[in-house]
């Protein structure tokens, strides 16, 4: 196995990536069809609801298709396990579950199973906050340091610039300090002022607004904002503020290292070592409004339309949004906590041992959903970019998920 030092890698829950495959010695696994109330395979469907595909799967040459090209990029790519959920209105639904959830007992991938959403997480704490947006609690345009102080260059960054990733602020996780005390014990807890140490010991990149840059420090200030403003933990901010109207019932922020059954294991390669590990236990807490976020394939489905459509804003504020900015990638800009690529809008993640795609496609009302439980790089790409642009080269062939945004991944 090709060994690789972690700080040659953001280690994230990142959009933006970029190394060198480790290769895990996974044998193939069979298809897995799920089954469930909204989980249609191959022509088995369950209810409905008012807003979904009509009974059916999806055209049987493009059904075998899809099961080919999947499990051959999987097996490719060397990803334990993958679900593959899209939903396409007028034309059918289908869900693609294959390889294994656990390395060691070899149980099944399956549909039901929860993940680590990393980055997918932001789109939550970035609903909460344009929500206070919505009732005149904060502006976009305050500065960070009307919230919180010690910020470099606080009283110039704005709460707009952290959301867009323009403010210029180091990367808490480009730190090889954090990087080490992270990988040297990744079951230790951290707080948001913590983790927000380590970048503040490094200038600024850029003046804000001067260019993009991903950052996680942006999403833990903003995190910070909403606990200011509301008095209360975020984690129950979002979850009666967004999960509970959003009617996601499986999807938690953890305020450590639990992780609710039924759940795939999750293997990486961003150790001291080198090698693979089983990091289905490591605590996100370092990710926190970042990434540290739960959930499944039903809950993501559902809120890829949710946070397209803006179903919990204002259509003002959800217009703000969506006024995506170039990030430098070719075919990839990027909103309020939002990117939209090919026509796809939403996000994606990754924390170690597992990815995530959570996207939705207005021209098509379509959506995708892919879960992944590694985030070992495959020829230098994030293997759930693999899935989805092959998923979408076939099923919408004018509107491909652009992986070129993993292309040039900041380095710790």
């Amino acid at each position: 196995m090709r060994r690789r030092s972690p700080t040659r890698r953001l280690l994230a829950a990142t959009l933006l990536a970029a190394s060198v495959l480790a290769p895990m010695a996974v044998a193939p696994a069979p298809a897995v069809h799920a089954a469930g109330s909204d989980h249609g395979q191959h022509g088995r469907h369950g209810q409905h609801g008012e807003d979904d595909c009509p009974p059916g799967g999806l055209d049987p040459a493009l059904t075998a298709e899809l099961d080919r090209t999947i499990d051959e990029v999987r097996e490719q790519a060397g990803i334990p396990g993958a679900v593959v959920g899209l939903w396409m209105p007028g034309k059918g639904s289908y869900v693609h579950a294959s390889g294994v959830a656990d390395t060691v007992t070899r149980e099944p991938m399956s549909a039901d199973l929860r993940v680590r959403i990393g980055s997918e997480t932001k789109t939550f704490t970035v609903t909460a906050l344009l929500q206070l947006v919505d009732e005149k609690r904060v502006k976009l345009d305050d500065p960070i340091s009307a919230y919180v102080p010690g910020v470099r260059n606080g009283d110039r960054i704005t709460l707009r610039q952290l959301a867009g990733m323009r403010s210029g602020l180091f990367p808490y996780t480009s730190d090889p300090g954090f990087v080490h005390d992270l990988l040297s014990d990744p079951y230790r807890s951290f707080t948001p002022r913590e983790v927000l140490a380590y970048g503040m010991k490094h200038k600024n990149t850029f003046k804000p607004d001067a260019q993009f840059q991903y950052s996680n420090s942006n999403l833990v200030l903003l995190g910070l904002v909403i606990e200011k403003v509301t008095g209360r933990r975020l984690d129950r901010v979002i979850h009666e503020r967004v999960l509970r109207p959003a009617r996601l019932h499986n999807t938690l922020f953890p305020t450590g290292a639990e992780f609710p059954e039924p759940h795939a294991h999750g293997y990486t390669d961003q150790t001291l070592s080198g090698e693979t590990e089983d990091s289905t236990d490591w605590n996100p807490s370092w990710a926190w409004a970042a990434g540290a976020m739960i959930s499944d394939l039903h809950d993501l489905r559902r809120w890829a339309k949710v946070v397209a459509t803006g179903e919990l804003l204002s259509p003002k504020t959800q217009a703000q949004r969506l006024m995506t900015r170039p990030t430098g990638f070719p075919g990839l800009g990027y909103g309020l906590g939002i990117f939209e690529t090919g026509g796809w809008i939403g996000h994606n993640g990754s924390l170690p041992g597992y990815e995530t795609v959570t996207v939705y496609l207005p021209a098509q009302k379509a959506t995708l959903v892919i879960m992944i439980n590694t985030d070992s790089l495959s020829g230098g790409q994030e293997p759930s970019t693999l899935l989805a642009r092959a998923v979408t080269q076939l099923a919408t062939p004018d509107h491909v998920y652009d992986g070129s945004a993993t292309q040039g991944r900041g380095t710790a």
